[in-house]
């Protein structure tokens, strides 16, 4: 099954990118009124030019409304008042070439400008969907379970002001008082309280530096603290330890596809450079303007190296 994922650095310039295309459109009627795509569905008509649901969808995307490939409900309110947008959009840009704006010099450059946008992001769109399938996606995820799984704690915890009140508790617990009852009872941390101080399971990574520490060589059923932490003092009791589950493959691919989507783009655009640059191609005017050779850039909202999976358990 072939995905599309999202790539928002991508679709930034899509608005004028569809200034473009419906200046173009607005002369040329041939096939304006064939469906662009199968199934798709006619919602509306600005002179005489139908305004395809696959058009709103388009503009939704490429607004950071939905994602591309996620459905939108021609009956819901948001496809309702993007296809007012794209109605206003049509509107304006046939008034736009109605007093010639199209044919004027600053007109002619931003189409031109709008246009070579529009390609390009059609082309990452065909780069990105030959490559990043489910198979890619599944070899991606194989290749993170190979790699090593760090240990993950369970464990209570009860939070008290000061260090006084820590040991007040510690010897409560000691004396066979239920660690749950005093936490609730006693703990000033609203987030565990209430569940008798359960921290759920957690990998150490992610805890406060103070809690590293203290945990690191604890065992199951010990009684660690009381040590200082953020809002007083607090006493922790390990009720497990295991190698951390991995993530499912469907709760990893969301991460998974934007991890290789970027790559892609990346892998792209740094191909397209090294032929520009051996053919000669492209020439800097402006001094210090040019980039780290066989580089690309990293897109705005470029994703992370896909990490590890990490376990569905943890929930601190």
């Amino acid at each position: 099954m072939r995905r599309s994922p999202p790539y928002t650095a991508w679709r930034r310039a899509a608005l004028a990118a569809g200034l473009a295309l419906a200046l173009a459109g607005c002369g040329d009627r041939r096939g304006a009124d064939r469906p662009p795509e199968a199934n798709d569905v006619a919602v509306a008509k600005v002179d005489d030019r139908a305004v395809w649901a696959s058009d709103v969808k388009r503009e939704a995307v490429a607004q950071g409304l939905i994602g591309e490939g996620e459905p939108l409900d021609v009956s819901s309110e948001m496809f309702r008042r993007v296809l007012d947008q794209v109605i206003d959009q049509r509107l304006l840009a046939a008034e736009a070439q109605r007093r010639g704006l199209d044919k004027s010099p600053e007109g002619q450059r931003r189409l031109a400008a709008a246009r070579e946008r529009a390609l390009a992001d059609l082309l990452v769109e065909r780069v990105v969907s030959d490559n990043v399938d489910d198979k890619a996606v599944r070899q991606a995820y194989e290749e993170q379970l190979k790699a090593p799984r760090t240990e993950e704690i369970r464990a209570r915890q009860i939070v008290v002001a000061t260090a006084a009140d820590a040991e007040a508790v510690k010897k409560l617990v000691a004396s066979g008082a239920s660690f749950e009852a005093l936490a609730m009872e006693r703990s000033t941390d609203q987030a565990t309280r209430f569940n008798g101080g359960d921290l759920g399971y957690f990998t150490t990574d992610v805890m406060p530096e103070a809690y590293q520490a203290a945990l690191r060589t604890a065992k199951p059923g010990e009684l660690v603290g009381p040590f200082p932490v953020e809002g007083g003092f607090t006493l922790v009791r390990v009720e497990d330890r295991r190698v951390e589950a991995p993530i499912t493959l469907d709760a990893a691919r969301p991460q998974i596809v934007r991890f290789l989507t970027y790559g892609e783009i990346r892998e792209l655009i740094e191909s397209l450079r090294d032929r520009a640059k051996r053919q000669n191609k492209v020439e800097y005017s402006l001094r210090g303007a040019q980039a780290a050779p066989g580089r690309a850039p990293e897109p705005a909202d470029a994703a992370p190296a896909a990490p590890a999976p990490k376990s569905e358990g943890a929930s601190k």
